[in-house]
């Protein structure tokens, strides 16, 4: 599902001639359907709006926040939603009645963050 999910953004992108968004998205996109398969409840559905930005939307059946934790280094998980807030403009929940829509906020003018070595 998140291959295919990565796959829809990339085509969709390529349509409205935003190809150099296209890793920043796809990354972006992976991490909230993967939270959304997760931890989340069926139907999951992505959305993509381009206005003056690239808003990224993944909704799903449940009502729980994600929330934006400290991995340990050792840790498997718990990165996503850092990844997301160090890669887009900014990003949140909506809560609707039947569930919630988290949402991304990608600018054209994105750039991958440069980390410091540890």
């Amino acid at each position: 599902a998140v291959a295919g999910a990565r796959s829809s953004v990339s085509q969709q992108l390529s349509t409205w001639g935003l190809e150099d968004l296209d890793f920043t998205a796809e990354l972006v996109v992976s991490e909230l359907v993967t939270n959304a398969i997760r931890y989340g409840r069926p139907p999951i559905q992505l959305r993509l709006i381009h206005d003056r930005a690239l808003l990224c939307e993944v909704s799903d059946a449940s009502t729980t926040t994600p929330h934006q934790r400290r991995a340990r280094t050792y840790d498997e998980g718990g990165r996503g939603l850092l990844l997301v807030a160090q890669l887009t403009e900014r990003w949140g929940t909506r809560h609707a009645r039947h569930g919630k829509t988290v949402w991304a906020e990608v600018n054209e003018s994105a750039d991958f963050p440069t980390f410091a070595p540890v």
